[in-house]
């Protein structure tokens, strides 16, 4: 099975150089998108450079990737990930046993090793209120919310998910093909919830599986600031979410 690594950098060129000497070797090709100039220096042999003339969206960017790429397999990372030595490799065991697998994530882990909370539920819209605005200070989401961040379950096999973050997600071309791919219109947030909630309403699972490990440095920006430009573009995230999915109003 071969497997394209797709990594989108905008100014992200630090990162890359810790990324990159543990990703590559694990994968059959990667294609790094550079979305502003700057955003690439060193890259390993045999990583190709696709460099934007204008900046695109995320989703876009990895749209881009999939396209240059042929592997069966698509893997999206994002620059802040490193995985362990054999994280590929696990997953890709894994969905070459479930073919209906159309997506399959890792375990998450923060710098200082500790646990990352990356398999959730789909938003409700009660939810999301609390967490984007300044109700999360009354109704800590990492305490209150403990469903939507499954905070109470530690699984060690594999599990089905709703959705996972999209910061290292293995998928398969098959169902990507089937689906569009990731849809661009997203400016940047809630594209990863997208790409899973419509992967499964056409009949594919999403997988999370523990025993594949990755470091995620998540900065988490719209989690520590209040009413700045990334809590409107996840603002604008969101609503185009409810309107490609209005059933979703129904989840309060």
């Amino acid at each position: 099975m071969t497997v394209s690594a797709v990594v989108v950098s905008h100014e992200h060129a630090a990162e890359l150089e810790s990324l990159l000497p543990t990703l590559v070797p694990q994968v059959d090709e990667t294609v790094v998108v550079a979305n502003l100039p700057g955003s690439v220096d060193f890259v390993p042999e045999g990583v190709r450079v696709l460099e934007n003339r204008r900046p695109l969206s995320l989703a876009a960017n990895v749209n881009l990737g999939i396209a240059a790429t042929g592997g069966e397999y698509v893997l999206a990372a994002n620059p802040d990930v490193v995985p362990e030595p054999d994280a590929v490799a696990r997953l890709v065991a894994f969905a070459d046993t479930h073919p209906r697998c159309g997506i399959a994530g890792p375990q998450m882990r923060w710098p200082n090793g500790a646990w990352q909370p990356s398999r959730r539920r789909f938003p409700t819209i009660g939810g999301t209120l609390v967490r984007r605005t300044p109700l999360r200070r009354w109704r800590t989401p990492y305490e209150k919310q403990r469903d939507h961040y499954q905070l109470d379950e530690r699984p060690t096999e594999p599990v089905q998910a709703d959705w996972m973050l999209g910061a290292f997600l293995l998928m398969r071309r098959a169902m990507l093909d089937e689906i569009g791919g990731w849809d661009a219109g997203f400016r940047h947030y809630c594209e990863d919830i997208d790409l899973c909630y419509r992967a499964g309403e056409a009949g594919w699972e999403r997988w999370y599986v523990p025993d594949a490990v990755v470091t995620h440095d998540y900065a988490a920006v719209i989690d520590r600031r209040f009413l700045s430009r990334h809590t409107l573009w996840h603002a604008r995230g969101m609503a185009r979410f409810v309107r490609k999915h209005p059933e979703r109003l129904l989840a309060l």
